[in-house]
């Protein structure tokens, strides 16, 4: 693909990080816009979008590195190159998501409803950020002899080249699209505070294990390669995800 968009003199303006910036704006564009529908201080929530967007690029950057450290441990630097692509989801997810409870607990908003404000956009930036993937050539699949797979020529891309494989950059952007319309047309029907992002929690677990299946980049297996460790969270994640609104909707039907 297009590892790099266009240059300006000699300053490269990466395709990756053009699109995960887009996925940024749309989502807190989205949240504010949520929020004012709510009844919730839109200034407060785009503060608590901008607390947990920093806290999800760290920690997705960091969690990468962790699980591939031999790409970083000759040349330390390509550490802070995240615009050449290189996030795990989950890791930006669990420490957005501790930084965020913080900020929402130091400035008293309701934690449930404002977690429920931010699920659809987080699906939505999700969605846009992954077309970057696929630019960048990174979180590539495995071998595809089908009419959809892809060939990467690009001597800049992170996939290999010459070789048809799985679109799983597109498979992902699609499924967030897809939990994106999920959310957006329950957040007026929910039952309960919790649900919107419980649900998103849920869905993306489930399928985020489906779609490693096809993954063919390193996936730091556990259990003798039985499952990758993306998949082991979201087996965690997704328990956690069905006990919390089991939780909520009963605490709801209570009062």
């Amino acid at each position: 693909m297009h590892p790099t968009l266009f240059h300006i003199g000699g300053f490269a303006i990466h395709t990756y990080g053009f699109f995960v910036a887009m996925g940024f704006l749309l989502g807190i564009s989205l949240a504010v816009r949520e929020a004012r529908r709510v009844d919730e201080n839109p200034e407060k929530v785009m503060d608590t979008t901008l607390y947990g967007l920093i806290a999800a690029l760290v920690g997705s950057r960091l969690f990468y590195v962790a699980i591939n450290w031999n790409e970083f441990r000759y040349d330390p630097l390509e550490i802070i190159r995240i615009w050449r692509g290189g996030l795990v989801f989950y890791g930006g997810l669990i420490a957005a998501f501790f930084v965020v409870l913080w900020y929402i607990r130091k400035n008293r908003l309701s934690l449930w409803k404002t977690a429920d404000i931010l699920a659809p956009s987080i699906a939505l930036g999700q969605s846009v950020g992954r077309i970057g993937c696929f630019f960048a050539g990174c979180c590539y699949g495995k071998a595809c002899d089908h009419w959809w797979g892809v060939i990467f020529t690009n001597p800049e891309s992170l996939a290999p080249k010459g070789v048809s494989l799985h679109p799983t950059q597109l498979y992902s952007s699609l499924n967030a699209f897809l939990i994106f319309v999920v959310l957006f047309r329950l957040r007026k029907r929910k039952k309960f505070e919790g649900e919107l992002f419980w649900l998103y929690v849920l869905l993306y677990s489930i399928s985020r294990s489906v779609i490693e299946v096809f993954r063919g980049d390193p996936r730091g297996f556990m259990f003798g390669g039985v499952l990758s460790v993306s998949q082991m969270i979201g087996i965690v994640m997704a328990c956690a995800a069905l006990f919390m609104l089991y939780r909520l909707n009963t605490s709801s039907c209570g009062k």
